[in-house]
């Protein structure tokens, strides 16, 4: 177990849903809090919510599919706490459209922030934690990183991207006998607002989202569902329980890893994916 108190954490994404949940749980154990996102206000909100309740706390605004800005971030981190030892890689967006309606934009923009965001946050931050000698990079994948629905193709692909991303990760700093940890979430049906993602997506890039009828009778579902989910405060535990007992795999709905019990079935008898 690793002591986190008055240590800093950077949590991406984190003015809103799991990245607020994930900021409020560390911050709770004592740590310094960096709070990354695109949205002014509520980042502000978050910021000022946490300063309330003793802890020191920093925005940064930062579009994550920018390695320019995730480079900006790492360094108001270390301008203001010297180091950093936890980094949660978590914003993310999403559209839903079968793969073959899915317009380029569409792909670039999910991607951009969904797999280059953590991407990035590793290139940038795992270089410091090699520094410092120790540290812990967390990523937000999905439920739909280990399976792929249908009229979600961008955002499945995005997200079994950061499975592959954090399980090479944990793979290589094993390897190397590092002391630095990874881990990966792979949240089920949380309340978020992440089927609103499009209100940070500038008018040019929304533009050329090209929405179709089975793309948006899948977005109701979803709708409802993650409204019926967990709670993203609930979530903050999970990942705090990974940081400090070193565990790599986050299922907040681990009963949904039958799906892939049945897919890896489905592979050893050569048959089509169950529907």
């Amino acid at each position: 177990m690793i002591e986190l108190a008055g240590k800093t954490a950077v949590v991406t994404g984190g003015a809103s849903g799991i990245g607020r949940g994930i900021a409020r749980t560390l911050a709770a154990q004592g740590m310094n809090i960096v709070v990354a996102d695109i949205e002014q206000g509520p980042l502000d909100e978050v910021v000022a919510e946490l300063q309330a309740s003793g802890t020191q706390a920093l925005g940064v605004v930062t579009d994550v599919s920018q390695l320019d800005q995730v480079e900006a971030l790492a360094q108001s981190t270390l301008d203001r706490f010297g180091e950093v030892h936890v980094l949660c890689n978590n914003a993310g967006v999403g559209v839903s459209d079968p793969v073959g309606s899915t317009s380029m934009e569409d792909w670039r923009w999910t991607l951009g922030v969904d797999l280059w965001g953590p991407i990035h946050g590793v290139h940038v931050f795992l270089p410091i934690m090699e520094r410092q000698g120790a540290g812990h990079i967390n990523s937000t994948a999905s439920m739909a990183g280990l399976y792929a629905s249908a009229s979600l193709g961008a955002y499945n692909v995005a997200k079994h991207g950061v499975v592959a991303l954090m399980a090479s990760l944990e793979r290589d700093l094993r390897l190397a006998d590092s002391a630095i940890r990874a881990s990966v979430l792979c949240p089920g049906p949380i309340n978020t607002n992440i089927v609103d993602s499009q209100r940070n997506r500038d008018a040019e890039s929304a533009a050329q989202h090209v929405g179709t009828e089975a793309g948006e009778k899948f977005w109701d579902l979803l709708t409802r569902t993650l409204a019926d989910g967990m709670e993203p405060d609930e979530v903050g535990p999970m990942v705090l329980d990974a940081i400090v007992n070193d565990k790599f795999w986050i299922l907040t709905h681990p009963e949904m890893a039958a799906v892939t019990d049945k897919q890896l079935d489905l592979m050893k008898d050569n048959q089509t994916l169950s529907r």
